[in-house]
């Protein structure tokens, strides 16, 4: 069992979806969640790393914020070739290969996590987490291929969702070691994520399977980048997905910096806006599924907008309360984004698809194989958004000392994705077809 492929996979077959299909992609997916879960941890490792330096490390807040920063950049890059590397290697293959690989970051990290470390070996190791960033698209893009059409965004909700949780989860982590045992024991947390990954190639390479009939298609590929819906859909995700990954980095070294809290006061916090924002993620595809991607997309983006309005006030008035009232209204509107936008996608194509005079089975085809292409390169690119809202801060604190200015140019950013998402999916004429044409593909 321990090497299986499966030669044919038909899951849209009712017969063979009942019999054996359901079950076979239920335990893929299970396992797939533990090892993206443990892939996010990694990635966002260093979001609590900076929490355990203290002056001693003689590293400045700029400093930190480009520690992070480059585990962000990292981990937006490697997805790409993630997204390809399962229809190469074979999706259990590769999910044993990708889980073991954390290993290289979490020892790396336990060995130099001490003063006296150089930054330059710092950032080298931070670096080396970012790899943790790709097991999404690789997860994504072999449960996408297990499930048929009318389960794909239950499959994929469930999957992304628990990917995500995996950031709140290191923080609870760094939490507990952090009130238990003060700011002076890193290795700990490093410690206890050693063994879970162990544990997650083991389970990889145990249950889970490799679907002989998963081809790259690099035609496909090459149409999704022409197609400028895919750049349309990549600056949304930026805005949604984008936010997400940058606040969960930032957010207790913001409170560090900015409002003078401790350690254990920042990791007291700092879970909570990730833990809301990875939970509801699979509400805003769910509301979109029944009002429309776009429109709930929109009303995401103006809900941000407004969120943000309430933390550069209260970053001014130095207002911790409702500067965390805000903060986390943010990080629930950027989960409700990351469902409605993730949503968007193959209706997009679908509609085109349908607008070109395809049959409603020729179109659902075209908008699987298209969309299927599409989300890698936007996962990639909205991540990209991450390394935007950590070098602005960055640049902010080195400059003034406080957040606000980087929260301004968030603002901004916003409106443009407010703007666009009105321009292109919801002015009329609409540029694809109506509610009433799009049925369950709707933008």
């Amino acid at each position: 069992m321990a090497g299986r492929w499966i030669e044919t996979w038909e899951p849209e077959d009712e017969t063979f979806w009942r019999e054996k299909g359901e079950r076979v992609a239920r335990r893929n997916l299970w396992f797939s969640v533990l090892s993206e879960h443990i892939g996010f941890s990694i990635w966002t490792l260093w979001s609590v790393m900076v929490l355990f330096m203290g002056p001693e490390y003689g590293i400045d807040p700029a400093g930190k914020f480009f520690l992070i920063s480059t585990a962000t950049l990292v981990g937006a890059l490697v997805r790409v070739p993630y997204t390809f590397a399962v229809a190469r290697f074979g999706g259990r293959n590769w999910t044993i290969f990708s889980a073991v690989s954390l290993l290289v970051p979490t020892l790396a990290a336990f060995w130099v996590m001490e003063p006296g470390t150089s930054y330059a070996t710092f950032v080298a190791v931070a670096a080396l987490t970012g790899i943790g960033g790709g097991n999404f698209a690789s997860s994504m893009t072999n449960i996408n291929a297990f499930f048929p059409l009318r389960r794909k965004g239950w499959a994929l909700g469930l999957n992304a969702g628990g990917g995500n949780i995996g950031v709140p989860v290191v923080q609870l982590v760094g939490l507990l070691v952090i009130g238990t045992l003060g700011a002076s024991h890193p290795r700990i947390v490093l410690g206890v994520y050693i063994p879970l990954i162990v544990l997650a190639a083991a389970c990889a390479a145990l249950y889970m399977d490799n679907l002989r009939p998963v081809k790259n298609d690099t035609g496909a590929a090459l149409e999704a980048v022409r197609d400028p819906h895919t750049w349309i859909m990549a600056v949304l995700y930026i805005g949604t997905f984008g936010s997400f990954i940058g606040y969960s980095f930032a957010f207790g070294l913001v409170l560090q910096t900015q409002f003078g809290r401790t350690p254990l006061q920042a990791a007291s916090l700092t879970f909570i806006g990730p833990l809301l924002g990875s939970l509801i993620r699979p509400v805003g595809g769910r509301l979109a599924d029944r009002y429309g991607g776009a429109r709930i997309t929109l009303a995401t983006f103006a809900a941000m907008a407004a969120a943000t309005g309430v933390v550069i006030q209260a970053s001014g008035n130095a207002s911790l309360p409702v500067f965390l009232t805000g903060f986390t209204a943010l990080f629930v509107l950027t989960g409700l984004g990351n469902g409605s936008t993730y949503k968007m996608i193959p209706g997009i194509f679908h509609a085109k698809a349908l607008a070109r005079g395809l049959d409603a089975e020729a179109a659902a085809a075209h908008g699987r194989r298209l969309s299927g292409a599409a989300m890698g390169l936007i996962g990639a690119v909205g991540a990209l958004g991450g390394l935007a809202i950590n070098l602005a801060f960055r640049q902010s604190f080195q400059a003034t000392g406080t957040g606000t200015a980087a929260f301004w140019s968030f603002l901004a950013f916003y409106g443009v994705c407010f703007t666009l998402t009105w321009a292109v999916y919801l002015r009329r004429p609409a540029p694809v077809p109506t509610r009433a044409q799009l049925g369950y593909a709707e933008v």
